[in-house]
């Protein structure tokens, strides 16, 4: 029935009678979502003489809500001042919602302020809207005034606070609102629940998120429930408790929906998840989730980053409608993979299929560029970028700065650092970390020094690219000064990367028993990259007792990895230990470990040539080894043999 028909038989019926069938209607057409027909139907019923009551303006004022015009919840507000409902306190709430979802909260503040009387969804209306906007002190502020008006909160209220807690990151208010809401006795309540298994895993407290979903009785646990949990450790990237919860859940009787097969799919990222990834890529077949977008667009992403490109590759060409999302995500796998001729092909199809690339699209390119060393193409989409109005951005401007730095092109990075008008920490991070990556060494020491006087705060990444300034440039009493700073200073916990470049520093000044006293004594696990340091260090300074130690360990970790036999056997055969040299190719034969040929890319003209050790195959190999040949005899003319010793070693 048209909206027209719906007045015109509603015309007929006495005024009295309409009022609640043209409200019905009006619920009706906003419970189906029917766009613009409860505005049509509220203005065909002020042509018919029927006034709305104060049960109209609310549905209206959803309606408005629902289309996020503030043209049109502008007219009905002035409506509602017109009629004899303007003081009434359900109208004028739902008129400070509408104001919310419009994004215009000084219009809602202004509503809200001439309130005679607020109850406690009048708070909640204006307290969500600044959660949503992620203004921490405007919630908190909104909080303590209604609880010193005597308003008691409740489970919406409680949302709000957690959700203002999420968007700060702060682990320490989101505790203390769970306690708050234990205190006030809504932590039963199951929407809340959900809310903080949600939030908890976002700030990186997995075991109370678990805890959280523990204490949900088993027959009030919804789908949702489920889901967060789930998601929570899909997006810490632990595809094994994710895949554990899914069975919990089909063992419950629970049926998983479009949300949970995302979220495993989300979770397997890693070479080594793919057989898992292709196990929920069947399940969402058998639950007939694979039309999904949603579901299509995960699972070329998964594929891409698990090392499977061609079955990416296989979903994508078989989509009838690709989104943005579906061409960025084949994208960002190409140059992931650091194919990035195929990746430059589809960026050109996409704006041909007359798609859009957006901020995420040219970030895969840009990154892409700096893996693989492509200048050519990087100064292509910087241009791009420009023209396309994205430098404004600052996600952008740091993306092309750590291109240009990985690219070798330190001038352009810092051309891009000094002309953007605002810099953020992550900005003077990764110049810093350029100039340490450039052998600007002093640079990078300097620029951290300004950072700190401008009063930025230096994270963790900060530090470690300072370290590494350090561990490059040699400079062992510096090394320590910022290592100390960071954990005393700044309060910051050391991770394995800043133990690694304090152990490696270490060793590079020849200082191995400290090194290995370091690693041995560290809080964390080290891993298979700071003992190969310290490994290469012992080849260096050709210590076979503590590279016997080192090497040890590295067997352990990685049995079948060849990098660490081939130094240990250097090693041997620096110092003329041939016995140790054939129990190393013994050990190797014994574990079957193969050592495959080093190889280098180098970008011409837009193309990836690709290089192995005596690689004959190039078309221009006649040429290319004819200068090299040239070059090697001319170093030898012009006696640059020891430079290049020292450079060897």
């Amino acid at each position: 029935m048209t909206a027209a028909s719906l007045a015109l038989r509603l015309s007929r019926l006495s005024k009295a009678s309409t009022i609640n069938l043209w409200n019905s209607q009006i619920r009706e057409a906003v419970s189906k979502n029917h766009a613009h027909q409860p505005l049509l139907l509220f203005r065909q019923m002020k042509e018919n003489g029927i006034e709305p009551n104060n049960l109209t303006f609310p549905l209206i004022a959803k309606a408005c809500a629902k289309l996020s015009e503030l043209r049109y919840s502008e007219m009905i507000h002035t409506h509602v001042l017109k009629s004899p409902f303007w003081s009434d306190i359900y109208v004028q709430t739902a008129i400070v919602d509408m104001y919310v979802k419009c994004g215009t909260l000084h219009y809602a503040c202004n509503v809200f302020d001439e309130m005679c009387e607020r109850d406690v969804a009048s708070w909640n209306a204006m307290l969500l809207g600044f959660a949503q906007m992620g203004f921490l002190d405007r919630v908190l502020n909104l909080f303590f005034d209604m609880r010193f008006e005597g308003v008691q909160p409740d489970s919406v209220t409680v949302m709000g606070l957690t959700q203002s807690a999420l968007h700060a990151k702060n682990l320490n208010l989101l505790k203390a609102i769970h306690s708050f809401g234990i205190q006030i006795g809504i932590d039963g309540d199951v929407s809340v629940g959900n809310t903080w298994i949600s939030a908890y895993a976002k700030c990186g407290d997995l075991g109370m998120a678990e805890l959280v979903f523990d204490g949900i009785e088993e027959g009030l646990r919804t789908v949702v429930s489920w889901n967060s949990i789930i998601a929570g450790y899909a997006n810490n990237e632990k595809f094994i408790d994710a895949l554990d919860f899914y069975r919990y859940m089909m063992h419950d009787g629970f049926r998983p929906d479009v949300s949970t097969i995302v979220s495993l799919l989300s979770s397997c990222v890693q070479p080594k998840a793919l057989f898992q990834g292709r196990l929920i890529h069947s399940c969402g077949i058998q639950r007939g989730f694979d039309s999904d977008i949603s579901v299509l667009n995960t699972l070329i992403s998964m594929y891409s980053k698990c090392g499977d490109i061609n079955s990416a590759r296989f979903l994508f060409d078989g989509m009838c409608d690709r989104t943005c999302v579906s061409w960025t995500a084949m994208i960002s796998g190409y140059a992931e993979k650091g194919d990035m001729e195929v990746a430059l092909r589809l960026f050109y199809a996409m704006e041909a299929a007359g798609e859009k690339p957006d901020l995420v699209t040219v970030l895969s390119i840009i990154s892409g560029c700096g893996q693989r060393g492509a200048l050519e193409l990087g100064k292509w989409i910087d241009n791009y970028a420009d023209s396309g109005g994205l430098k404004d951005n600052v996600i952008i401007c740091n993306a092309l700065m750590d291109m240009y730095s990985k690219c070798g092109s330190i001038g352009d990075a810092r051309k891009h650092f000094y002309s953007m008008p605002e810099k953020t920490v992550v900005s003077w991070t990764t110049m810093i970390a350029g100039c340490a990556l450039n052998g600007e060494f002093l640079d990078a020491l300097n620029l951290f020094h300004q950072m700190l006087e401008l009063d930025f705060r230096p994270n963790h990444v900060t530090f470690l690219a300072v370290l590494q300034a350090c561990t490059h440039a040699g400079f062992l009493e510096k090394g320590w000064d910022y290592f100390n700073m960071m954990t005393k200073v700044y309060n910051i916990n050391p991770g394995l990367d800043h133990y690694s470049c304090m152990a490696d520093l270490l060793a590079r000044k020849g200082k191995l028993k400290e090194a290995l006293d370091l690693v041995q004594n560290m809080p964390i696990k080290p891993d298979a990259g700071i003992w190969g340091a310290l490994l290469s260090a012992c080849k260096i300074h050709r210590d076979i007792e503590i590279g016997e130690h080192v090497a040890h360990r590295l067997f352990e970790l990685e049995p079948h990895a060849a990098a660490p036999y081939v130094e240990m056997a250097s090693i041997y055969a620096l110092e003329g230990r041939w016995d140790g040299v054939a129990k190393i190719r013994s050990m190797m034969k014994c574990n079957r470990v193969k050592k495959f040929p080093g190889e280098s890319h180098v970008h011409v003209h837009g193309k990836t040539c690709r290089f192995t050790v005596e690689d004959r195959d190039h078309p221009e190999a006649g040429k290319i080894y004819t200068i090299l040949d040239f070059l090697t005899l001319q170093s030898k003319e012009e006696d640059y043999s020891p430079y290049l010793e020292s450079f060897r070693s």
